[in-house]
């Protein structure tokens, strides 16, 4: 299985999409700042988790979050979830 992940900054609020095997692990290496792309915006929470059956799928769907569109899916996504 292969998760698609979004994750967000607490220090600025960005979002960062990423495609792992095991989520909690991945987190703890982008907070632990391992990940040079979001070191410099620790500390990160998770903010959304897909679970995929092949990597082709969760490659592909981390592509469509990365697009545009994909962007204001999360953008929504947040803004529901942070209302409730």
């Amino acid at each position: 299985m292969y998760y698609v992940y979004v994750i967000r900054s607490e220090k600025d609020g960005r979002f960062y999409v990423g495609m792992c095997v095991d989520v909690a692990r991945r987190l703890k290496e982008h907070n632990a700042g391992k990940t040079f792309s979001t070191k410099g915006f620790r500390p990160w929470k998770l903010l959304l988790t897909e679970a995929l059956p092949t990597r082709m799928e969760a490659r592909i769907r981390e592509k469509y979050l990365k697009s545009g569109i994909g962007k204001e899916y999360i953008k929504d996504y947040w803004s529901r979830s942070s209302a409730g």
